[in-house]
């Protein structure tokens, strides 16, 4: 049977439900085996090496506490908090008992409790923080994974043994450092390691806007939602992004000289549409008048669309835009040129021109937005010195405690699930199947050129899931226990009941959430 798996089986799906490998089944049940070749056996593998991180902290530092913070350098970040400053040795001590664990070959086991006692297990340990979400869940039993004597609780499924995990290093990173997993392309090997000094940054900015709003889990939030405090935290969370849109605004306002084109760029669900209307009124404060260009008139004819390897048109593909065309519209433009401009009609695949003609003054700069926007190749014409790039994605600064990160990818994948059903009218299991093929051109578009942005801006906001689960609880239920999307569609659903429901009343019009839950002032209803 393994034989036909190309690495270790690691899970299982039972009746599309992701199980873990000890589980008993019965006759009739579907089952289909997760290698890690699979998203959700790669999830579980770098969950159990999360695991086996904390056991190895525990043995050598067990006065210090772990957290697993981001992810960073094709890996996630974590920090050991210790009295003193964590050194490259302390890291190097870690990573050969997290060895030594693996050599042990020590079982995960797995045990169901009453809520009631493992909150009594958690807080005999002095784990306050699992205590606080624990007592929140709205479950009466929950599940504890042992591995020796040592015990935690993990959101999702386990290895059956730390005799699995034999890929992974650990990498200082100062003050922290980085767990480096392989990826499910090549899970046999560790990919090559990429610094990524910019986005730490940012990611270090969401720390503190954390500590700002005195939450740092999910546990802090639902007790402001508890005790009638949420309206305050949805104006500061909202003010944070309103005085950094306002800084980027400024900055652009000093140098207009120079700056004439702004490119926009993110990933799928980060908010980008939003961020540039906003950054336009911002810029206008200011006096700049910025002129909007939309990518999407520059798609080639139909019969011209790059196709991926599936054979379906790739319209992420950067060939998929007529890239000469745009550049010579571009620099006529900034000549002070009137041009006339196209319109892509997406109903018959073709470019049209409608009489649209637009010129602009030396002191208007272009407002472009669209996932190539770091790419230099889309704009090559203009002169670096003439661009600035932003960069956008919401880079979740809220986790769900200590050892359980929330993935910035499953907020801006719930978004996504909710603004489709609102404004592109798909069902959830709609939203669920074309997202594996958004994520495969985000790794090939985006993610390559992030650290060519000039600004990051984090579109996240600390309160978003406590509202997007009042219209995504909904719709994920739909996805019956029939379709394969079943189980991503109940692992959301598990997460999503972590947090206590918001109401969306007191968040404002512009905001970056309005974008996929409605009521923009933005967009027409």
């Amino acid at each position: 049977m393994a034989c036909l798996y190309p690495s270790p089986i690691v899970a299982a799906t039972v009746d599309n439900d992701v199980k873990d490998l000890k589980t008993a089944i019965r006759d009739g049940d579907r089952i289909t085996f997760l290698d890690l070749t699979s998203e959700e056996g790669m999830r579980v593998y770098r969950r159990s090496l999360s695991f086996i991180l904390v056991v190895a902290a525990r043995d050598l530092f067990p006065a210090a506490e772990v957290t697993v913070e981001h992810s960073l350098g094709k890996g996630v970040y974590c920090e050991l908090h210790l009295d003193r400053e964590l050194t490259a040795e302390d890291v190097d001590r870690l990573q050969e008992r997290m060895r030594r664990l693996v050599a042990e070959d020590r079982p995960f086991v797995r045990q169901s409790m009453l809520r009631a006692d493992a909150i009594a297990l958690f807080k005999a340990s002095g784990q306050i923080g699992k205590v606080k979400l624990l007592s929140q869940l709205q479950r009466e039993l929950v599940s504890v994974y042992y591995c020796g004597d040592e015990y935690d609780y993990f959101y999702g499924t386990m290895v059956p043994s730390t005799g699995y995990l034999k890929v992974f290093e650990l990498k200082y990173h100062s003050p922290g450092f980085i767990l480096r997993y392989p990826e499910k392309d090549a899970p046999e090997v560790l990919p090559p390691y990429v610094q990524q000094p910019k986005l730490f940054k940012v990611f270090q900015e969401a720390e503190q806007w954390g500590k700002i709003l005195r939450c740092p889990y999910v546990a802090n939030l639902n007790e402001y939602v508890e005790q009638g405090q949420a309206a305050e935290i949805i104006r500061i969370a909202e003010a944070l992004h309103e005085k950094k849109m306002a800084q980027i605004a400024d900055y652009i306002s000093e140098h207009t000289s120079e700056v004439r084109v702004i490119l926009v760029a993110g990933p799928s669900s980060s908010g980008k549409t939003t961020f540039a209307q906003r950054l336009n009124v911002q810029l206008r404060v200011n006096g700049v008048r910025p002129v909007p260009i939309s990518l999407d008139d520059y798609f080639v004819d139909r019969d011209h669309t790059p196709r991926d390897e599936k054979g379906d048109y790739d319209f992420e593909a950067i060939e998929a835009i007529d890239l000469e065309l745009f550049n010579e519209h571009l620099v006529r433009l900034l000549r002070g040129e009137l041009v006339k401009l196209p319109t892509y009609n997406f109903m018959s695949g073709q470019r049209e021109y409608r009489g649209r003609r637009i010129q602009i003054e030396p002191d208007q700069p272009l407002i472009i937005e669209g996932i190539h926007g770091l790419n230099e190749r889309l704009t090559r014409a203009v002169p670096r010195e003439n661009k600035i790039k932003i960069y956008i994605s919401a880079l979740t600064q809220l986790s769900i405690d200590n050892h359980n990160r929330i993935p910035t990818t499953d907020t801006r994948l719930i978004r996504r699930i909710v603004r489709d059903s609102q404004f592109r009218a798909h069902d959830a299991l709609k939203t669920l199947e074309v997202w594996p093929s958004v994520r495969r051109g985000e790794e090939r578009n985006i993610f390559p050129f992030q650290e060519e942005a000039d600004i990051m801006f984090n579109s996240a906001l600390i309160y978003e899931l406590g509202v997007l689960r009042n219209c995504a609880e909904g719709l994920l239920q739909q996805v019956g226990p029939e379709s394969p999307m079943y189980s991503e569609a109940k692992r959301l659903l598990n997460f999503l009941r972590y947090f206590t429901h918001l109401p969306d009343d007191d968040i404002p019009a512009n905001s970056i959430l309005r974008e996929f839950v409605g009521k923009s002032c933005f967009y027409s209803p």
